[in-house]
């Protein structure tokens, strides 16, 4: 069974894939890394599923935010 933090960062990351198609995946697990715990090389291998997760929820606010009138028209 996944664990409970990792199963909503699975899904943070579906949602946030869906709404950024061309957005690498790398790209995207180093970008939350980066908002997580910030611009350290290390913060890819140290950051926690939890942070992770946070960070993912911070980013697609934003993202959406950023987006909205886009979105709005997609809708």
């Amino acid at each position: 069974m996944i664990d409970p933090t990792r199963q909503q960062l699975i899904e943070k990351l579906l949602e946030l894939s869906e709404l950024a198609p061309d957005y690498r995946f790398g790209q995207m697990i180093c970008n939350l890394a980066h908002v997580g715990r910030g611009p350290e090389a290390s913060a890819v291998w140290d950051i926690e599923d939890a942070e992770l997760l946070d960070a993912a929820k911070e980013h697609l606010a934003n993202w959406k935010q950023i987006h909205e009138a886009e979105l709005a028209k997609a809708h």
